[in-house]
């Protein structure tokens, strides 16, 4: 008999493994077909994330505007237009003093070649000007061979522009109408769902518009720690575009990977040419030191904060979105891990058992109740 009970349960068992296996690869393929679809349609997608992460960022203007009896059009309006120009003040801030010390900036880009041409002369590498000079014709020849495949990249580069251009143009008009008609769009979805749909999708939707408010923010908190240390380091070394380079930082820090080895490229070939290797050698450790410290703990410590994740989550979470999509992926990781953090913490709550109320004890009849 006990056999006969061991093999039910046991078949029971397999049954229901069977089962959770089942639902578990049908939700792996609907992820992969949701990815799949996204991918197809990223042209649209793409521009569609990058407006809502302007809204986040110009949101709390919008909404002081409309809480002090704006139109919600001219609200919006004002917003669009002042993030504009923004925007152009900060390219402005960054292209105008490096114009006027373009000159200062070639010249010192001439004599550091001149500088490493005496050097790679002297021991120990005793590299003669004929050597140099064969180098360079060697080079010139592999130019000129790779001629085509140039003409190619640069096509692709005018492209990958052009695409650029496109796409920040879409975002600003989608953040445009989102700041105009967002608040609009919970009550419209409400009312779109059937049945408890309509309670639950609107619900996960703030929670998530929340979640990307905090990911923004979190992110140009740490862009302007970065902004600063750096700046203040290149300052304490007397380096020209103190002011110029510390903006670059603080923009390039929404760019991840990328941004960050852009600007201390520019950082340290400035250094470079105006004060020489010594103090070059010095921002570059700056800068090393400065990006450990924000990757492996400032970023990850404000944004477990703001978004509700462990640290070691985010880092594996940017980890994992650069291993699947590169720049994109890093960028777009840890506010999808936030999201579905949201996602999965709604769903437990709905399906967790409400506390039990204590019931009042029950008092027999006629007994005497203590005073």
């Amino acid at each position: 008999m006990s056999s006969t009970l061991s093999s039910r349960r046991t078949a029971a068992a397999l049954r229901r493994s069977a089962r959770v296996s089942a639902e578990s690869l049908l939700v792996i393929v609907m992820a992969g077909v949701t990815l799949w679809l996204l991918g197809r349609m990223w042209s649209v997608v793409w521009p569609l994330i990058v407006g809502l992460f302007l809204t986040t960022l110009t949101w709390p203007v919008a909404r002081f505007l409309r809480r002090r009896g704006w139109a919600p059009a001219l609200a919006a309006s004002v917003v669009t237009v002042l993030f504009l120009l923004v925007g152009t003040g900060i390219v402005a801030l960054i292209a105008v003093p490096v114009a006027d010390q373009s000159g200062e900036l070639a010249d010192g880009v001439v004599e550091g070649i001149e500088r490493l041409r005496e050097w790679a002369a002297g021991p120990p590498l005793n590299i003669g000007d004929d050597q140099i000079t064969g180098a360079l014709d060697s080079a010139t020849a592999r130019l000129q061979d790779s001629v085509g495949s140039m003409v190619t990249t640069v096509v692709t580069g005018v492209s990958t522009v052009v695409n650029g251009l496109v796409t920040a143009i879409l975002a600003l008009f989608l953040m445009f109408f989102f700041l105009k008609d967002g608040p609009r769009f919970l009550p419209w979805l409400t009312r779109q769902l059937p049945g408890r749909l309509a309670t639950d999708i609107p619900t996960v939707a703030e929670r998530g518009w929340n979640t990307l408010g905090a990911f923004v923010r979190s992110q140009a908190f740490v862009g302007l720690l970065d902004a600063v240390f750096i700046g203040l380091g290149l300052w304490l070394l007397d380096v020209p575009l103190v002011l110029p380079l510390a903006v670059l930082t603080f923009v390039s820090a929404f760019v991840p990977i990328i941004g960050a080895l852009f600007a201390g490229l520019v950082a340290v070939l400035i250094a470079l040419v105006s004060n020489g290797i010594t103090d070059a050698l010095i921002v570059l450790a700056i800068i090393v030191v400065v990006q450990q410290l924000e990757g492996n703990v400032f970023q990850p410590m404000i944004q477990s904060r703001g978004l509700g994740l462990h640290a070691a989550v985010v880092l594996l979470a940017v980890t994992l979105g650069g291993s699947l999509a590169g720049i994109v992926g890093s960028l777009l990781a840890v506010p999808a891990a936030a999201l579905i953090a949201v996602v999965w913490n709604y769903v437990r709550e709905q399906l967790s058992d409400p506390p039990l109320e204590p019931e009042a004890a029950e008092t027999p009849p006629g007994a005497s109740v203590p005073s």
